[in-house]
């Protein structure tokens, strides 16, 4: 990823097999809108189509992703708990997109239920819809919200914290003897 002077908005759509062209259709507009003028953007698109304004790659390694996590200015994902986490881990707090069932981006909506959930709790800014991402996107960059988080421990901790998330979303699981 090369540096320049403009700042970087990175999305990622994980790594599932169902595209998520919508979310690439968002940005590809936003970018036109006038996006890539002030801002550049690197999306991480898994099997979804390319976007015709910004740099993307199918997939990145972990530790280009800590980089690109880092760098950005403004992070956007999918509603995966695993991106969200790693989100949280960088300290960045993320705009989520959550993939839908209805729309073929995923097998079922439990990215829905776990981002209204999260989004609820002020873990991050959720957009399900194209308006409510730009604006987010406008509030993050000019610096109305703030994005940049203190970075949580990647280990234990994080773990725990993480359960406990999860379990207030769907309750805990069966129980071990």
């Amino acid at each position: 990823m090369a540096s320049t002077d403009r700042p970087l908005v990175f999305v990622t759509v994980g790594t599932d097999h169902h595209p998520f062209d919508r979310l690439i259709g968002w940005m590809d507009r936003w970018l036109e809108a006038g996006g890539s003028d002030r801002f550049r953007c690197l999306i991480q698109i898994g099997t979804s189509r390319p976007p015709a304004l910004a740099e993307h790659s199918d997939y990145l390694s972990y530790q280009e992703m800590e980089t690109a996590l880092n760098e950005a200015t403004a992070v956007v994902c999918h509603g995966g708990p695993g991106s969200v986490m790693m989100c949280r881990w960088a300290g960045k707090k993320p705009i989520v997109v959550p993939r839908r069932h209805d729309l073929g981006e995923h097998v079922d909506d439990h990215q829905v239920t776990f981002a209204r959930k999260l989004a609820r709790e002020g873990e991050f800014d959720l957009a399900e819809d194209e308006e409510t991402l730009g604006a987010h996107l406008e509030r993050a960059l000019l610096g109305v919200v703030v994005i940049d988080l203190t970075p949580q421990d990647s280990g234990g901790e994080a773990v725990v914290h993480f359960g406990g998330l999860v379990n207030r979303l769907v309750g805990p699981g069966p129980r071990r003897r």
